[in-house]
């Protein structure tokens, strides 16, 4: 069958068609997307300003039209953080509704961590053991750590790379006292959870997932997209670590030129790399396998565990996320 996944993140609303079925890994067959950044446009109030929630509505209804042309018979419609911890979230998902007909899901921070888990599970398999998960998204920080599908503890923290950038750093050229502030920040929110973390055990597997990943891996030496998905990609805390300060000294457009630096996440880079640095650093972690899969594959994969459980063919409603 052909899913349609309607992802509305902080910075990008992406609408991936696969053709999947049970038992079967999902193969995207189109991508259609757009870079709205809504975590950075809020108002005073925090509220998604009208000008953001019109380019959302507009984006929605052409990823309907897509759909109806590429022969989508179910739509998986959900949004994060931006959407989650906006003052007027609920206006924008009624707007939304309204205007387009599309009921989007809510996932929570756990939620979030919990899904991209089970993608992560699924893409390295039973042998890495206990598996340790790092996402960092546009608005938060998912952090996920189990041995089975079902992570044994998952927690959600909002140091998403547009948050960070938006709040911390609005310049072009990152002030060097702010840069250390927001370290300092960093660094507080993820140690209050690595004894959460730590007590189940050391990581067998420890893996990161999200566009933020990907690139700070890129930039350190990982193989291009080109090359394929199956391509093993790593990202090394020495590496890392090279490389934020001179992040620090860039401004967007000659980050943007760095291999593999998409321009309209070039702003995010710095604060995505303080992040990523001080993840790798207070877990006691030297290198991260880079998963290709994440929360859209695994809310994919639990659409059609819930598709095998009841013997649905198509056109079912969302499955509850919660674990």
């Amino acid at each position: 069958m052909r899913l349609g996944v309607l992802d509305v993140g902080s910075n990008t609303v992406h609408f991936l068609v696969v053709d999947a079925h049970p038992g079967a890994a999902p193969l995207p067959a189109y991508s259609h997307k757009a870079e709205l950044r809504l975590a950075e446009l809020l108002d005073e109030h925090g509220a998604i300003r009208a000008d953001g929630v019109q380019r959302l509505v507009d984006h929605v209804a052409s990823s309907l039209r897509v759909a109806e042309d590429k022969g989508v018979v179910d739509l998986l419609p959900f949004a994060t953080s931006a959407v989650r911890e906006a003052a007027n979230g609920e206006e924008v998902l009624a707007q939304v509704q309204r205007e387009t007909g599309v009921e989007l899901t809510v996932l929570s921070g756990q939620d979030e961590a919990r899904l991209t888990f089970l993608a992560v599970r699924r893409w390295f398999g039973w042998s890495s053991g206990r598996l340790l998960d790092l996402d960092i998204g546009g608005g938060s920080l998912e952090i996920a750590c189990g041995i089975d599908e079902q992570p044994d503890t998952a927690v959600s923290l909002p140091l998403g790379a547009g948050r960070l950038t938006a709040g911390w750093l609005p310049g072009d050229l990152p002030d060097q006292e702010a840069v250390r502030e927001l370290r300092r920040h960093i660094r507080a929110e993820i140690a209050t959870v690595v004894g959460e973390v730590a007590r189940l055990g050391p990581p067998d597997h420890a893996v990161a997932t999200s566009k933020t990943f990907k690139q700070l891996a890129r930039m350190t030496g990982a193989a291009p997209a080109e090359a394929g998905l199956r391509v093993p990609r790593k990202l090394s805390r020495s590496g890392l670590a090279a490389w934020v300060p001179r992040l620090a000294g860039m401004t967007a457009a000659e980050r943007a030129r760095i291999p593999g630096v998409s321009e309209g996440r070039a702003r995010q880079l710095l604060a995505g790399a303080l992040v990523a640095d001080a993840a790798m650093d207070l877990f006691g972690l030297e290198e991260l396998d880079i998963c290709p899969w994440a929360l859209r594959e695994g809310i994919i994969l639990r659409r059609l565990d819930s598709m095998s459980q009841s013997g649905e063919a198509s056109g079912a409603q969302l499955p509850a996320w919660s674990a």
